[in-house]
């Protein structure tokens, strides 16, 4: 059984990986450009983006809770939350330690939280390889077991066919040797031969 094998593209196995820091790097960038044109010490600017914030959140938590939780609605939701967070307060101040530290954080926090996904996403690869290897090999004991059987039943019949053949040259020539009575071979429970056959007609 040939697989198709497919090379993926460096960038494509890297994105995964630089997601996060680059969510919260855009938030922070963004956050800044709001910041030079006109958020900062704006009030009613850091109100909405803390009412935004606190919203997501409260959606995250409702997600989350309650038999038919969704966790990727709850983890969007949170995400959102705290993206909304860097950004009023990336926004809202007037230096950069503060909006650095925080986005120090959000990036700390994003990359744990992605990292329990990657390590399940890893299991789940691991396993389905496992269990396609598995099969693979079934696959081929089967294969191999039934082109043993299928040479075997060829040879059989072939060595059958050659013996088979063998005696019916033998019993030929034995019946053209002087002194060979046929009726010996019915006594003996032999089939005739077809000589004896067309003789008798």
């Amino acid at each position: 059984m040939n697989e198709q094998i497919v090379a993926r593209h460096w960038l494509a196995l890297i994105a995964p990986k630089a997601a996060p820091a680059l969510a919260t790097s855009t938030v922070l960038i963004l956050a800044r450009i709001w910041n030079a044109n006109g958020a900062e010490h704006s009030l009613g600017n850091a109100v909405l983006m803390t009412a935004l914030s606190i919203g997501a959140a409260a959606a995250g938590a409702c997600a989350s809770v309650g038999r038919a939780g969704d966790p990727v609605i709850a983890g969007t939701a949170f995400a959102a939350s705290g993206g909304l967070a860097l950004a009023g307060v990336a926004g809202y101040a007037d230096g950069m330690s503060l909006p650095l530290l925080l986005w120090v954080l959000a990036t700390a926090v994003a990359y744990g939280l992605a990292a329990r996904y990657w390590r399940q996403d890893r299991r789940t690869r691991v396993s389905h390889e496992r269990h396609v290897s598995e099969r693979r090999e079934e696959h081929a004991h089967i294969e191999r077991v039934e082109t043993i059987r299928g040479t075997t039943q060829i040879e059989v019949a072939r060595t059958g066919a050659a013996y088979a053949e063998s005696l019916a040259q033998a019993l030929t020539a034995r019946a053209m040797l002087p002194g060979f009575d046929p009726a010996a071979l019915e006594t003996a429970g032999l089939p005739e031969l077809p000589t004896t056959e067309r003789k008798s007609a």
